[in-house]
């Protein structure tokens, strides 16, 4: 497999660069296949940390087509709604006249704002999960330096930045591609949070880079962004609204964040060695089935860090698109959850991040002798 090279840091556009980890043979694409197992294909992650800014940023790039080979953006369940609704609220204060959406995947967010609110609306999204209506135009591509879309006065995007390989390089064209007084409104995934708590979906093949909060704060200064106002949805996501503004600033404040980040990654990473062997004594003295939760990163990571995957009956998971399928890079079908309802004694492996509370009462309300291992 070609891969692209990355050996300047997003930040500085230096090499001081330090090697800070390697997961070996990771499936390359998050998500599930009705493809057979044999076409499966592994790939090194292999991460870098900026010396002169802290940021970690996967050294060795896949080919988008290769990480993003089919659909998978269903975001499913109350988190992510909460989190769209309340975005669009947000937006809504702001009152667009114009929007282009980059990276609309599954439409909700358009059809929730333009149901409520008045605003034309243009998505556009490589991999579109909505063909748009009388009200939504859908683009199907990549938002790249050829784009052009005359009469834009709002660029809104959706845990979209941490996915670009070059997102310094989004945040300077949005720059270019808007007039002075156009607003830029987005939501992020808190990453810093996310790491902290130890999820697992913080990095990997998509998320290629660790863009906490003081990094992007950073490049929106630099690229002449004038941040409006922050809202925080739990330590999920945080909300951008910035507006650009006439010239960019000269020099930008960064501040380096190499020293905790490496100890928050490396902590990760030590968490979760001992954690695969907790769950490994776990699993062999359980008589009863066992399941994973979510087929997605969550169970990958476990089975490529070496759980006993054998004596795993299947994964769980809410989305329907995901039903029967396969967990790629595994050998594990997918059921819904509701298989469980009925069982005597089972055990399910969860460490869903962000959706952890949520995903633990569903499956308690499903079957209360359900043992939860997380």
């Amino acid at each position: 497999m070609k891969y692209q090279i990355r050996d300047k840091s997003l930040i500085t556009g230096n090499k001081h660069l330090e090697f800070l980890y390697e997961f070996k043979n990771f499936p390359v694409f998050i998500g599930c296949t009705s493809s057979p197992e044999q076409e499966d294909v592994f790939a090194d992650m292999s991460w870098d940390i900026c010396c002169e800014s802290g940021i970690i940023q996967l050294n060795k790039l896949l080919p988008l087509d290769v990480v993003y080979s089919e659909y998978h953006s269903e975001a499913v369940g109350g988190v992510w709604k909460d989190h769209h609704l309340m975005f669009c609220d947000f937006i809504a204060k702001y009152k667009p006249l114009n929007v282009l959406e980059i990276g609309g995947a599954n439409g909700f967010i358009a059809k929730n704002y333009t149901d409520n609110y008045q605003s034309k609306w243009t998505i556009v999204e490589p991999i579109p999960g909505f063909e748009g209506n009388d009200k939504i135009k859908v683009i199907k591509g990549f938002f790249d330096e050829k784009f052009t879309l005359d009469g834009v006065d709002t660029i809104v995007h959706s845990h979209v930045l941490e996915h670009f390989y070059e997102p310094v390089k989004l945040i300077e064209h949005i720059g270019t591609f808007v007039k002075p007084g156009a607003l830029q409104i987005f939501s992020v995934p808190n990453l810093y949070k996310y790491l902290k708590s130890k999820f697992i979906n913080t990095i990997n093949f998509e998320h290629t880079c660790f863009l906490t909060e003081g990094l992007i704060d950073y490049l929106l200064e630099k690229n002449g962004f004038e941040i409006l106002e922050k809202n925080y949805y739990k330590e999920h996501s945080i909300f951008y609204a910035t507006r650009k503004l006439e010239t960019r600033k000269e020099e930008a404040g960064l501040k380096n964040y190499y020293a905790e980040h490496k100890k928050m990654y490396l902590d990760f990473i030590s968490y979760y060695e001992k954690e695969i062997k907790r769950l490994n004594k776990l699993i062999k003295g359980f008589d009863g089935e066992v399941y994973l939760f979510g087929a997605h990163i969550f169970s990958q990571f476990f089975i490529n860090r070496g759980l006993l995957k054998d004596n795993i009956v299947a994964i769980l998971d809410n989305s329907p698109n995901k039903t029967g399928k396969r967990l790629y890079g595994t050998s594990l079908f997918v059921d819904k959850p509701e298989t469980i309802a009925d069982k005597e004694k089972i055990a399910v492996i969860l460490k869903a991040g962000n959706y952890q509370d949520e995903v633990r009462g569903q499956l308690k309300e499903l079957n209360n002798k359900t043992v939860i291992w997380e």
